[in-house]
């Protein structure tokens, strides 16, 4: 059962005109491709995406991308937004959710039920989390990780025996319980759970049933079990993963921060691993064009560059160019992910900034250069990367930047 209903309010305005987990990543790629490739790769092959908000996008790129499961050989994939077959609510919490959705869960009959969030960028095999969760005949498992104490706050929160299993659960707690001997480290949810189906549907209706819960895993039902004193345990997906990666796309700063880190000779996540590659829509395309004149290649340095895309006698460094993006003459690009369809006139300068969809920078534009400036017309996140909503129109600059020759620009930059 992958969560896919999320607002995403603190991703705005990428999450203006879709749902989190439809949010493009890594140029070709959307937020949910990576849980669902770990399923994939899992052998997970019955799986349902229960999306809610602002779901066109999302369920567009799933008929396109994720349409080859075999029924015949109990593959699927269903998508299950509200139904009103138990009430007449929209989905409520995490755990209302499923509720909602008892009928196929009690169809399905499944030994064993995942959880997923659809908003983290990672890659996990599931079997280890499994093969822990069985060999401790586990109620439910949760997958974690250690975080700094001062970002515990953002997180689900426990505490755990020698044997690992959760003695303690608070959703972002104020003051969080550390780990033994690390005072600067907890143990955080990563919102990946395992539960024996004979464990889950009961506690969803026992919630349902409780005028005073939220209807949410983190804050009612998982501390719940844990106070009945239920075989709840902590899987450190730390320790159980080889090369291990996560990321929680919660925010401007580190949605940006997590493209940043695809970028480089050695990138802590590798999309081109390929004993896991990440499946995803991808459209035909031709090849990425570096041009340039008077026999002066565009100067593209640390940059993933889709297909489709054209860089022009211009300057991009780690940068994100997804499939489709125009980079004009004299223009710059550093440090900034342009999504599908974005156009960079004659030299204009985008610097640490996310620039949403079919957005067209006109000639001598400065975006990310002057973030007072850039306050006035854009969203800037507090660690000062600016955001261009999808297809937002940008007036002509007020003045051309000054035009330098590719090469003047060229050593300037090496100076």
């Amino acid at each position: 059962m992958i969560l896919a209903g999320g607002r995403g309010e603190r991703l705005y305005p990428l999450t203006r005109d879709r749902t989190k987990a439809a949010v493009p990543f890594g140029g070709l790629y959307r937020l949910i491709d990576f849980t669902l490739s770990n399923c994939l790769h899992s052998g997970l092959r019955r799986l349902c995406v229960l999306p809610q908000y602002k779901f066109a996008s999302l369920k567009r790129h799933l008929a396109l991308g994720w349409n080859f499961f075999r029924p015949e050989l109990g593959e699927s994939l269903e998508i299950l937004p509200p139904q009103q077959r138990i009430s007449e609510d929209w989905y409520q919490g995490t755990a209302d959710a499923l509720y909602q959705n008892l009928y196929t869960l009690r169809r399905a009959a499944p030994r064993y039920i995942f959880v997923l969030s659809s908003d983290h960028v990672y890659r996990m095999d599931y079997r280890r989390l499994l093969g822990f969760h069985a060999a401790r005949e586990a109620e439910l498992t949760i997958a974690c990780v250690d975080v700094a104490v001062e970002e515990a706050g953002h997180f689900g929160i426990m505490s755990v025996d020698a044997e690992q299993r959760v003695v303690d659960f608070a959703e972002k707690p104020r003051v969080p319980w550390s780990l033994p001997g690390r005072p600067d480290r907890a143990l955080a949810s990563m919102g990946i759970y395992v539960f024996a189906a004979e464990t889950l549907i009961p506690a969803l209706v026992e919630d349902a049933g409780c005028a005073a819960s939220h209807r949410d895993f983190g804050r009612d039902l998982i501390p719940r079990l844990v106070e009945e004193d239920r075989r709840v345990y902590a899987y450190n997906a730390r320790q159980g993963e080889g090369g291990f990666y996560w990321r929680d796309i919660g925010l401007i700063d580190t949605y940006w921060e997590a493209s940043m880190e695809l970028l480089g000779p050695d990138p802590p996540f590798d999309l081109g691993d390929p004993a896991w590659p990440i499946h995803t829509h991808i459209r035909p395309l031709p090849p990425a064009r570096i041009l340039g004149e008077d026999g002066l290649a565009g100067w593209v340095a640390d940059a993933l560059v889709c297909n489709g895309s054209q860089v022009n006698d211009a300057r991009v460094e780690r940068s994100i160019l997804s499939p489709g993006v125009q980079v004009a003459p004299g223009a710059v690009v550093v440090d900034s992910v342009l999504m599908d369809g974005v156009s960079v006139g004659p030299g204009a300068r985008v610097e640490q900034a996310i620039i949403d969809k079919n957005v067209q920078v006109p000639a001598g534009c400065e975006i990310g250069v002057d973030l007072e400036a850039d306050q006035q017309r854009f969203h800037v996140s507090p660690g000062g990367v600016v955001v261009v909503p999808k297809e937002m129109e940008l007036p002509p600059a007020g003045r051309l930047a000054t035009q330098l020759g590719f090469a003047d620009r060229l050593l300037k930059a090496r100076e």
